[in-house]
């Protein structure tokens, strides 16, 4: 299982050239690839991202590629017809009585004299090294987002732990959260009713549909049933952050309508307790690819 969050680097070189690729990787609801290249290199950009889409599956990669040549990168010659032709006018200057001081130098000044001609690249040995660079990166970049995944998965389980802790906890005490009910219930009746007698027949019934509006017995079972979900996609693995996302949310809404049916302190703070730690796992899943 990955982490969507990571950073990978990767240098290839061969003759004099040397390729260096980065790859940022942050989470993102799909895959989502942002290339910044030097302008001599947009012609790469489908090998980038052919290389990319085979490893990432889920989330924003920006990839930077930074290009050193140190080789010889342009040739100079003379412009030898130019400088015939400025020889051969000096010396029509110099027949009409002119001084002939034309120079090596004074002919190097003269714009064109002499040329520059660029080395053209290997378009294909820089794609190979593109790809040798951008596999290493790949490579690097995964063994983070491994890494960061598993540590993000055992954090997870610990708290997933303590939710099924806190589960059992309002189980335990749903059923006595009617008994109490049914005390409190006759106790206000008898202070107003003094010494008159109590109706057990209506207390019975108030008592049951408390009972009845604050049942959670389906909201548990359903929430033992997610964790127990959430356990077999975590040790699963893959590529499972979609579906630990939905999980989420029907767990969320399981403890929002057990804290809506019971009127009760100590389930309150159960509740309290079971949504902070529903949305620590939220934040994290959302990191997971």
């Amino acid at each position: 299982m990955y982490s969507m969050t990571g950073y990978g680097k990767g240098v290839a070189e061969k003759d004099g050239r040397k390729i260096t690729i980065e790859i940022k990787t942050v989470n993102h609801r799909f895959s989502d690839f942002t290339f910044k290249l030097p302008r001599n290199f947009q012609f790469v950009d489908g090998v980038l991202r052919s290389l990319l889409s085979e490893k990432i599956k889920r989330g924003h990669a920006d990839v930077y590629l930074t290009y050193e040549d140190s080789r010889v990168v342009s040739t100079i010659a003379l412009n030898q017809q130019l400088a015939e032709n400025y020889k051969q006018i000096a010396a029509e200057m110099e027949a009409l009585g002119y001084t002939n001081d034309i120079t090596a130098e004074s002919l190097l000044r003269i714009p064109d004299m002499v040329k520059t001609t660029a080395l053209e690249d290997d378009e294909e040995l820089m794609k190979e090294l593109v790809v040798e660079a951008t596999s290493i990166a790949l490579d690097n970049l995964l063994k983070m987002r491994k890494a960061e995944g598993e540590r993000l998965v055992e954090d997870i389980k610990l708290k997933l732990n303590d939710i099924a802790v806190a589960v059992e906890e309002i189980a335990e005490r749903a059923p006595i959260v009617a008994t109490e009910y049914r005390t409190k219930l006759t106790e206000r009746v008898k202070e107003a009713l003094e010494a008159t007698d109590i109706d057990e027949g209506r207390i019975a019934l108030e008592v049951a549909i408390f009972i009845d509006r604050a049942n959670v017995d389906e909201e548990i079972t359903r929430l033992r049933g997610h964790l127990a979900h959430y356990r077999d996609i975590l040790n699963e693995g893959g590529m499972v952050g979609k579906k630990l996302d939905f999980l989420t949310q029907e767990a969320n809404r399981e403890t929002n309508t057990i804290g809506s049916k019971c009127n009760d302190m100590y389930i309150t703070k159960r509740v309290l307790f079971l949504k902070n730690q529903i949305e620590m796992i939220r934040e994290q899943i959302q990191n997971i690819e």
